[in-house]
């Protein structure tokens, strides 16, 4: 039960991660994937990016644990690192451009990676 806790969490943590580009634009992470599915299904070579397709697999396969009696180890690490992909590159970029405001939305993703991989070490 808890590694079903943990992996809806690394769900929830995923998507409030904050974007902040060129002056004033900025967007969460959710605001940014409802824009990724509406244009999968209308224009969708405009989504067939890495950054985009890794993410979006792991929070897929994230979903899939959640309905498994006993999530899959294997299915929570890949989907791990296609999500840790993506915000752990903007928790560098914030680190870099000094944005407190980008670090502190991917913290407690990373908090919930630890989490969840301590978990799993542990239930051997």
């Amino acid at each position: 039960m808890k590694s079903k806790i943990l992996n809806a969490l690394l769900i929830v943590t995923s998507l409030f991660g904050y974007l902040e580009w060129s002056g004033n634009s900025h967007t969460f992470l959710f605001q940014a994937e409802a824009e990724i599915l509406y244009k999968l299904f209308t224009s969708p070579t405009s989504v067939v990016h890495p950054f985009i397709l890794l993410p979006l697999i792991g929070q897929i396969l994230l979903l899939i644990t959640l309905f498994q009696k006993s999530p899959s180890k294997i299915l929570t690490y890949i989907s791990i690192s296609g999500l840790g992909l993506l915000l752990g590159f903007m928790f560098v970029i914030g680190i870099i451009s000094q944005n407190y405001k980008i670090i502190l939305s991917t913290i407690p993703f990373l908090m919930v990676v630890v989490a969840t991989v301590i978990n799993f070490r542990i239930s051997k």
